[in-house]
């Protein structure tokens, strides 16, 4: 339904305001308590409320509207309890839900969106919002506004619809004014919206820009610039069994039960998700809507006839974004997945992001897809790291600055210089994975031979490296940068620890000793992870191994009441590992071997904490409350989790340190 052209709110209905006390939230939510934006400040309210909270993974098993919600904000909790009951936004009778900065930080899925809309919420009011989230508002046509304009509508006056749009680029702007992107595809469709002809100028263009322009629909390899709305050709996606069943029920309502989609060698579905869920004690109960979900991927796969990475014998083939970049994304591409860490294919110079499944389940449907071409920021590599550091430590440093401030904020994270060289094709790829956790857009990294030759060597003879050099993109000179340009001395870099609650909240360990900072000091841990897409790659393993070897010939192992394990992030990886010897050491040491496919990242396998009184320290890209069960979670690299592993507190790893019996994890 197309929303009216001036907005104002309905006689009887309430605005909900996420307030930093949650008290406040639950006398709203009671009824007792009616707000204004007048009676508060902006700093009285929730900043980044992550997609975690609004649906946490138990909810998303779940494809059924009204099921997600009533349990939107499941996640929200404050001293152990929920802050938003059951049903308690659907029932509350709210249209407009408000909260502080960067809203909807975090995962891509489109239930966070999703469980707001289906309870009755029309406008969604916040200081920022993180980009994914922001496009799901757009395509379910949920109005996003400032807090300026609900207090004007909460004093009775109307706001026309074009202020809620007029910062948008003018295709977006057309899908909001039909009210979300399947009217609006149709309306396309149907030769009713004319698409706005660009008119910019030639100019030197940064790596994103250069695959946008190669991919437009129409006049390919026309100049592009930020802010410019395009229609473009997708190479490549995939869904996982998370989100696929939306994707295929999504088609059939809208397009009828013997939809088509546009080209089915290009998409794949993979069963990587859940596959471990049910060695998660709290997540038996969901255990038939998974399988319900599963076996909605496989009708959408037998139905499509798509690519299927489904699972063998109970043994999935790898995390979606390992398995895509080893087989089959490449330089220069435009993929898009229905999950925010799809930016990890910018390690092999793909321009790669996250989108919900309303928006895949378009594209999958066209081939193609709307985008606003987005802002850069440009980070020279030089210098090499150090050792005991990595580019996850990388990762967590340019979270703790240019993240913090919001230098990245719906940027895509261009990596490049002499440093870059250094870093291998797996140490590249955790930085683009982590660009999400930036709230960016996406990352891509520069191409150069080793990335030739690494794609090449998993393809065989039907891909030469000729080709991928033709297909590479590269910053031209003076293509200009929105968010700056920014050097990073690698060798200046030190082994990073980030606090449980946000990536963001990242401290250096002291350089002078290699111990953490007294901010931590030696935090004792139940729990040492190792894998997720971020860190189950193969140089990952190099580096859990490298510990574990140094470990083992100091005749040392896990620390008593640690528990230490290492998943695959893909078959080939397990294969590797395995021909290395690795598996040996970990035996030998006490680690736990997981098969291949994600888990403890998702809270949905094996190295979940089970109390709140737990710490884990772990290697995957995201610690927000609640995330990887209910304990206390930190971040850190492969190094640094497997050195606390044998610790049993968290310690960098410096080579040499378990000759120093203080380390002793007898």
């Amino acid at each position: 339904m197309r929303p009216p052209e001036t907005i104002s709110l309905t006689l009887g209905k309430r605005v909900l305001f996420l307030t930093k006390d949650a008290e406040l939230i639950r006398r709203q939510l009671a009824g007792e308590l009616d707000l204004r934006m007048e009676d508060l400040a902006v700093g009285d309210l929730l900043d980044d409320i992550n997609t975690d909270a609004m649906t946490p993974a138990w909810v998303c098993f779940d494809h059924d509207p009204a099921e997600i919600a009533k349990n939107a904000y499941a996640g929200l909790i404050v001293d152990g309890a929920r802050v938003v009951p059951e049903r308690a936004l659907m029932d509350g009778n709210f249209e407009v839900i408000v909260s502080g900065l960067r809203k909807g930080v975090g995962s891509s899925r489109e239930t966070a969106a999703q469980c707001e809309k289906w309870s009755g919420i029309r406008i969604v009011i916040a200081a920022s919002f993180a980009p994914i989230h922001a496009r799901n508002n757009v395509n379910l046509g949920t109005l996003m506004g400032d807090h300026a304009m609900l207090a004007r509508l909460q004093r009775g006056e109307s706001v026309a619809l074009r202020e809620f749009y007029q910062d948008y680029d003018p295709i977006t702007q057309l899908v909001v004014r039909h009210g979300g992107l399947f009217p609006f595809a149709k309306a396309l469709a149907a030769g009713d919206v004319a698409l706005p002809a660009s008119e910019t100028p030639a100019r030197p263009l940064t790596m994103a820009e250069k695959v946008l322009s190669a991919h437009l629909v129409e006049g390919a390899g026309a100049a592009v610039k930020p802010g410019d709305a395009v229609v473009v050709k997708v190479d490549a996606g995939y869904s996982h069994e998370f989100t696929t069943a939306q994707v295929h029920t999504f088609l059939a309502a809208e397009y009828g039960a013997d939809y088509a989609i546009a080209n089915p060698r290009k998409f794949a579905v993979f069963e990587d998700h859940l596959i471990y869920a049910g060695e998660v004690a709290r997540l038996t109960p969901f255990l038939d809507k998974i399988q319900t979900l599963r076996d909605l991927q496989n009708e959408f796969q037998a139905h499509t006839s798509c690519l299927s990475y489904a699972a063998r014998d109970g043994v999935s083939p790898g995390i979606c974004h390992q398995v895509a970049r080893e087989v089959f994304i490449e330089p220069g591409e435009f993929v898009q997945a229905t999950d925010s860490h799809t930016c990890m294919g910018g390690g092999s110079n793909a321009l790669a992001w996250g989108v919900g499944a309303t928006e895949y389940a378009n594209l999958v449907h066209s081939g193609f897809t709307i985008v606003e071409v987005p802002e850069s920021i440009r980070f020279e590599l030089t210098g090499s790291l150090p050792e005991g550091c990595t580019a996850k430590d990388v990762m967590l440093h340019i979270l703790a600055t240019f993240a913090k401030r919001e230098d990245t904020l719906k940027r895509v994270m261009e990596f490049g210089g002499p440093g870059l060289a250094t870093l291998d094709m797996d140490e590249r790829a955790t930085l683009a994975n982590m660009a999400t956790e930036c709230s960016a857009r996406t990352a891509v990294i520069e191409a150069d031979e080793q990335t030739f030759a690494w794609i090449a060597a998993r393809r065989g003879s039907d891909v030469a490296v000729a080709d991928l050099a033709a297909k590479a993109v590269a910053p031209d000179a003076g293509a200009h940068y929105d968010g700056g340009v920014h050097t990073i001395d690698l060798g200046a870099i030190r082994p990073m620890v980030a606090h449980p609650g946000d990536p963001d909240r990242g401290i250096p360990s002291d350089p002078t000793n290699g111990a953490l900072v007294e901010e931590i000091g030696a935090v004792a841990i139940d729990i040492a992870y190792g894998g997720s897409c971020t860190a189950g790659k193969r140089t990952d393993l190099d580096l859990y191994a490298q510990v574990m070897t140094e470990a083992a010939a100091a005749g040392l192992h896990v620390a008593e009441g640690v528990r230490f394990l290492i998943q695959f992030g893909s078959e080939d990886v397990e294969s590797y590992a395995r021909e290395m010897g690795y598996l040996d050491v970990f035996e030998k040491t006490g680690v736990q071997i997981i098969a291949p496919g994600c888990g403890a990242c998702i809270g949905c396998g094996p190295g979940v904490s089970d109390a709140a009184a737990q710490v884990s320290v772990s290697a995957i890209n995201r610690n927000f409350k609640g995330r990887s069960g209910p304990g206390r979670l930190y971040l850190a690299s492969p190094l640094t989790v497997a050195a606390s592993a044998v610790c049993g507190h968290i310690a960098a790893f410096a080579p040499g340190m378990f000759r120093e019996p203080a380390t002793s994890g007898e």
